[in-house]
């Protein structure tokens, strides 16, 4: 396990959260190590994982909506993705290869890992969603 992943999960420990399973990928040369959760809004589990490897950065990832993009939908959802990244300088989301809504905050860890940094962008996150996904399946939906 990486230094900022030990850091992470001492964290976990130290602060008695339990949200998080722990998956050390095999023979990666970063030595990734993933954090795997889920945050609730409006109802839905969505899936949210944390990525920590050998690199200066930590990665924050939530699945807004698996299949979001539809041939109907794909003008407004794109504007709607690039207005919000364009809004939200911690956030950013987009549309990957399969078409789901996925918000990403990548955050730079020179020295050390702070546990407190990462779950305090997680209550940030669950603002931002609970404020805004309605709206996301709104246009998701409207062409649909």
């Amino acid at each position: 396990m990486n230094k900022k992943a030990e850091a992470f999960e001492a964290y976990l420990k130290e602060k008695d959260i339990k949200a998080f399973e722990v998956d050390e990928l095999e023979g990666d040369s970063q030595h990734t190590v993933v954090f795997r959760s889920s945050i609730t809004t409006e109802g839905q589990q969505l899936p949210a994982i944390v990525i920590l490897d050998d690199s200066i950065f930590a990665l924050l990832r939530v699945q807004i909506t698996p299949r979001a993009l539809s041939e109907e939908n794909q003008l407004e959802l794109l504007k709607m993705v690039n207005g919000e990244s364009a809004g939200y300088k911690p956030f950013k989301l987009y549309l990957n290869k399969e078409g789901d809504l996925m918000l990403d905050v990548c955050l730079v860890t020179e020295d050390e890992l702070k546990g407190d940094s990462i779950y305090s962008m997680f209550a940030l996150i669950i603002d931002y969603l609970n404020n805004n996904y309605r709206k996301f399946m709104k246009c998701i939906w409207q062409g649909k």
